[in-house]
Order: C-alpha cells, then structure tokens, then sequence
C-alpha cells in the first residue's frame, strides 16, 4: 500500500518520514561537529561540503513530503487522543513541516550570500546554484544566525516529538507510534469511516 487510506498511513508517506527524519538527526550531529573550534581545517571543509549535500537533499524530500500530504488522504486521529492533544499533535507537526524546510533552505542562503563565493556540489557532482541573494558579510551573518536558531528549534521539537511517541506507546499503549512504523493495529478500522469531529490534516505529517 504506497497511498495512504482512511485508516491507516501508505508506506510512500512512512519512507518520507523516517527518510526525512534521519537525514535532519545527522544534520544536527554533523553541525555540532563541524562547528567545533578545534577540528582540522581540512577535515572541516569536507563535513561542511557534505552538511550542504545532505541539506539539500533534506529539503528536496521536505518539498515532496508537502506536496505528497497536499495530495494523499489523511487517516483519522488516533481515537485515545484527547480534543487538547488533537490540537497540540496539529500545531507540532505543521512546525516541524514548516522547520524542516525553513532549516535547510536558511543554510542554502548562508551558501548564496557568502562572500567567499564557495560553490556547492551535490555529492561532489551535481551543481547546485545559488539563490539570487546579495553577498555580503552582514548577509551571510544573517542567514548563518538564523539558520542556527532554526536548527536548534527544530531539534527541540524533534525530541518533544519523539518523547511524545515514546509516552503514548509504553504509557498510553496506543497506535500513534505503530501506524508510523506500518504496524497499525485494526482495532481502529471500525472507526475508521467517521470523520472525528476536531480532525485536522496537521495530524497526519
């Protein structure tokens, strides 16, 4: 089942995102590292040129997981979710769909206005032009500031995210972790053709 149905979410959207996912936890780990202060500076390039390889790649696949949700039936809520936890789980996930495209795209504006004019090759292949954006040292500090800031959100509401799925599993023992992992419970079937009342599309990124 690649689409997804009213009960359940179609492996297209599972890959996009646990593909998605992991790209965004290395990002995170390869940005700490390159960033430190005592790394080689040759070692420190070539991590940079690779954060900017799988950034963009990131943001290929957060654009198409967009587009797939625009187009892909969304699957009601998990029934054990609260009116409260609805709307929380909505408002999450429409930031981290928001985050993990602002993120990356903020990193490929620090390429574009960098004065030092370093081009950036997909896998050491591909070409990837820059943005139509000025050069210049106040531009680039900009852009490199606030694609920190983005990132450290972003990685905050990971974890949330994450600890959430974690509580609802081992605590609560429901399907909010387990549909994600294509192993969803057919409990839920029998309530599955009711459109819940409170439903928003937000809860099934």
């Amino acid at each position: 089942m690649l689409r997804n149905k009213r009960d359940a979410f179609g492996w297209g959207t599972i890959a996009l995102h646990w593909t998605i996912a992991l790209l965004i936890i290395g990002l995170i780990v390869l940005g700490y590292v390159m960033t430190r202060k005592n790394i080689d500076p040759e070692v420190q390039f070539s991590l940079y040129q690779w954060h900017k390889s799988f950034g963009m790649t990131a943001l290929a696949l957060a654009l198409i997981r967009l587009v797939w949700w625009l187009a892909s039936i969304h699957p009601v809520p998990v029934p054990t979710l609260t009116p409260l936890e609805r709307r929380g789980s909505s408002m999450a996930h429409g930031l981290l769909l928001v985050l993990t495209i602002a993120v990356p795209f903020a990193g490929w504006a620090v390429a574009s206005t960098s004065t030092l004019g370093i081009p950036t090759l997909l896998f050491n292949r591909v070409l990837v032009p820059h943005l139509p954006m000025a050069k210049s040292e106040a531009a680039e500090s900009f852009w490199t500031e606030a694609h920190a800031l983005l990132a450290y959100c972003l990685a905050g509401l990971v974890v949330l995210h994450a600890a959430a799925a974690l509580y609802h599993h081992f605590r609560r023992r429901d399907e909010v972790l387990t549909r994600m992992l294509g192993i969803f419970r057919r409990r839920m079937a029998s309530n599955a053709h009711q459109h819940p009342k409170g439903h928003d599309k937000w809860d099934d990124l």
